[in-house]
């Protein structure tokens, strides 16, 4: 969920109030005998005072209902924070992971088939897991996120004559990240997917872009909402797993549809202010806006939020851009101060400057010479 987040510095509350309430509508629908949050529930440790009433807010519409609710803590979240009064909780159907201590909590529900075990395993390192089995024997071996995860598992009590689901928060080998999410440098926190062999179904979280990984139950939900602009592509969705008998999953994806999109537009700045362009589209969405003029335009994201109020961020693609060229300190510093600024000028716009602008920035540099006298 990501509760909290803010994106290029825009807060997102209201757009997840709207999806969350979009969420409760396909509940309402689907009528599903559980609910399954797969870790990062908050943007942060310490959430923000209007992120702990929205999630509030969600757990009692779900409480009301009658349905219950499992749900981990992820990499972005406190465990302490989410496992707090989490005994109370349990008795309105308010599953919330504990802190890791070497146990992990599991939940029984049953049908016509037999039993299902919900087991949550909050987001682990390896130092978490080191600490939990402290004591048992290769518990100071663990050093890898995959020693982590195997040992952690080893420990859950599964009975595999029944269905098992496990909910979990870590990043599986073969998973396609993108940018808003943590990356751990040269992929330590890699898990291998045969570590959840034993589990007819496993719900992750932490990689935003919805996909399966290897088998269609082992899957990513991926996040609600479009966090940064290489979500884009995203088609966000809510996943609904239905489990039959021991061994027969049915997975299938609903769709989300954003307050606000997330979209990338491309053109001259001539080009994306023409009514023609952005005639009939959200303007309103939020937008990474490229301008392929070679000059600067003077605020350029002023303009154009007047008319794409939401506009997030703005960059350039021209030849100076592409070619990657920087300004570096005059060669010959004896050169006048005009023939400086005219280099200065070519390098960062790809073009001379005109004698109507040499003549300007001559006549200010010597009002500014002749003031400071």
């Amino acid at each position: 969920l990501h509760l909290g987040k803010r994106v290029n510095e825009f807060s997102m509350i209201e757009d997840q109030k709207y999806i969350l309430n979009e969420i409760l509508r396909i509940i309402d629908k689907e009528a599903p005998d559980g609910v399954l949050l797969a870790g990062d529930l908050y943007d942060r440790p310490v959430p923000s005072a209007e992120a702990v009433q929205l999630f509030d807010r969600f757990l009692t519409q779900l409480a009301e209902r009658k349905i219950p609710v499992y749900a981990i803590s992820g990499n972005h979240d406190s465990a302490e924070r989410i496992a707090f009064g989490s005994q109370i909780m349990s008795s309105s159907g308010i599953c919330m992971s504990p802190v890791y201590d070497g146990k992990t909590e599991k939940y029984c529900l049953t049908d016509s088939y037999g039993e299902v075990w919900i087991h949550l395993l909050p987001f682990v390192r390896p130092a978490t897991v080191r600490h939990g089995l402290e004591g048992e024997e290769e518990a100071d071996e663990i050093r890898t996120y995959q020693e982590a995860v195997q040992a952690a598992v080893a420990h859950m009590e599964i009975d595999k004559r029944h269905r098992n689901v496990l909910i979990a928060h870590q990043f599986v080998v073969g998973a396609m990240r993108c940018d808003s999410e943590e990356i751990s440098v040269g992929g330590i926190d890699q898990v291998e997917a045969d570590a959840f062999r034993d589990f007819d179904y496993v719900a992750l979280g932490h990689i935003h872009g919805p996909q399966k990984i290897g088998r269609e139950t082992l899957r990513y939900c991926g996040t609600p909402l479009k966090y940064s602009f290489s979500e884009a592509g995203h088609k966000k969705s809510v996943t609904v797993v239905e489990l039959l008998e021991k061994g027969n999953v049915a997975v299938s994806t609903r769709p989300l549809k954003p307050l606000h999109d997330m979209r990338n537009i491309k053109g001259s700045y001539e080009q994306v202010t023409d009514l023609g362009f952005y005639r009939g589209t959200a303007v309103d969405d939020y937008l990474h806006i490229t301008l392929t003029d070679e000059e600067d335009i003077l605020d350029a994201i002023g303009k154009l939020r007047s008319i794409y109020p939401n506009v997030m961020k703005l960059d350039y693609d021209n030849k100076r851009t592409r070619e990657g060229r920087v300004v570096e300190a005059a060669a010959n510093a004896d050169k006048p101060p005009i023939v400086l600024m005219e280099e200065l000028y070519q390098l960062q716009n790809n073009q001379p400057m005109t004698e109507q602008q040499a003549d300007f920035a001559v006549k200010l540099m010597e009002e500014i010479w002749e003031g400071s006298r």
